[in-house]
């Protein structure tokens, strides 16, 4: 596939999850994307939930920093903050998941900055918005799902509230934005003239609940949490996750006929379409002791029979065993001479029946630094200068990755970072 962002070059001034998951999207569709990091490296190389790290690397940051250049550049000094204009200024698109008003406090807000590149298209990543009273609140996954009302909608009627178990909202906001960046490459390719994108977490969390909310909005009821655990608050019964006498089987909006076949119980063809809906918890209930009348294999095999939408349940390692996850290439593994084998999920989507695959490895902190800034007229003097007041990271020596040959350069080791 040739890569369709070829010679769109991106500037990321992002952390966390939102940001470089953003901008990792256009680097598997081969965006240049450089990483501008405070000198030592952005937060996410230094923490990592599980405590999961491969040698001294935190997972957290090889899942989302693959396929870009990394400079580390101090903006407090008056040299540093050069560089970074002179970067703005080469940008296509400048990506940025700084608290709403940081970087305007700073002297890089969207008027600022198109003074200085008209063309560019700047996406500031956000918790809640760049304007409105909530602007300035600190934005997070687990926050969000809370204030968007999307832990209401999970879980059983005696529960707490229940989020979702991964940052899901952190994950669509970010797909969004690469959504709304493109878009906007796009208008400013026709017009010229460069285009503020902004997307947020409380509007992703939102457009998560894209169908029970806007049934609300319109009017509609939706049920309280079940007590019987139909999975959700709008959908007619069986829905949900049930156990069976050895486990758990997933089983979803089958008809009172056919149900009725399944389980042998003729009860189930008595109810209607809307009986399913307006006697949910009793049509539910049902179900739930049927299911635990016999194994979750001999109810496979039940359903398979009767056409019945079921689903087993399954962990992590059942899942990557699933020969339609190798299908949709949904793996991407490689070594790295640091830390051995790394296995990361893939871009989620296919090009020409292909996945993009990896030209660069998640770069050390600062490891493009020279490289970078020689591209923009500055010489090895210069760079020598920059680094004495620490306007700019050491010198790593570090380019690690020959996308020619796919092959290690060098045995820097991210430890010295």
């Amino acid at each position: 596939m040739t890569a369709p962002l070829s010679g769109v070059r991106v500037l990321s001034l992002t952390h966390y999850l939102q940001g470089p998951s953003c901008v990792q999207y256009l680097a598997d569709l081969g965006a240049d994307v450089i990483k501008v990091e405070r000198i030592g490296g952005a937060y996410e190389r230094h923490w990592s939930g599980a405590k999961a790290y491969l040698d001294d690397q935190s997972v957290f940051f090889l899942m989302a920093g693959r396929n870009q250049r990394s400079v580390e550049i101090d903006l407090s000094t008056p040299e540093g903050s050069d560089a970074l204009w002179k970067l703005i200024e080469s940008a296509d698109v400048l990506v940025e998941n700084f608290r709403a008003g940081t970087l305007d406090r700073r002297g890089y807000s969207y008027e600022e900055v198109k003074k200085r590149n008209p063309r560019i298209v700047y996406c500031s990543l956000t918790g809640y918005g760049s304007t409105g009273p909530a602007k300035s609140k600190p934005g997070q996954d687990l926050l969000i799902q809370s204030l968007s009302g999307l832990a209401m909608l999970t879980g059983r009627a005696e529960d707490p509230p229940m989020p979702v178990g991964t940052a899901i909202v952190d994950q669509h906001a970010a797909t969004l934005g690469a959504l709304g960046i493109l878009a906007a490459l796009l208008q400013r390719n026709a017009t010229g003239e460069g285009v503020k994108v902004d997307s947020n977490l409380l509007s992703a969390a939102l457009n998560l609940q894209l169908e029970p909310l806007n049934y609300h909005l319109n009017g509609a009821k939706l049920w309280d949490r079940s007590a019987s655990g139909v999975g959700s608050r709008f959908h007619q019964a069986p829905y949900g996750t049930y156990q069976t006498s050895d486990g758990w089987l997933t089983m979803s909006l089958s008809d009172g006929a056919t149900l009725a076949k399944a389980f042998e119980d003729e009860k189930f063809a008595s109810w209607t379409r809307d009986d399913q809906f307006d006697h949910r918890e009793e049509v539910n209930s049902r179900v739930v002791e049927h299911m635990k009348t016999k194994t979750t294999a001999q109810w496979q095999e039940i359903f398979e029979g009767h056409g019945v939408w079921y689903a087993a349940v399954r962990e992590y390692d059942e899942v990557l065993a699933d020969p339609q996850v190798a299908a949709n290439q949904s793996v991407i593994e490689y070594d790295d001479p640091e830390v051995g084998r790394v296995r990361v999920l893939a871009h989620p989507v296919q090009y020409d029946g292909k996945v993009p695959g990896l030209t660069r490895r998640p770069p050390a902190p600062g490891e493009h630094t020279g490289e970078v800034l020689r591209e923009l007229g500055y010489s090895d003097g210069d760079l020598e200068s920059l680094r004495a007041n620490n306007s700019i990271g050491p010198d790593r020596n570090s380019v690690r990755f020959d996308r020619a040959s796919s092959a290690p350069a060098s045995s820097y080791s991210r430890k010295k970072a």
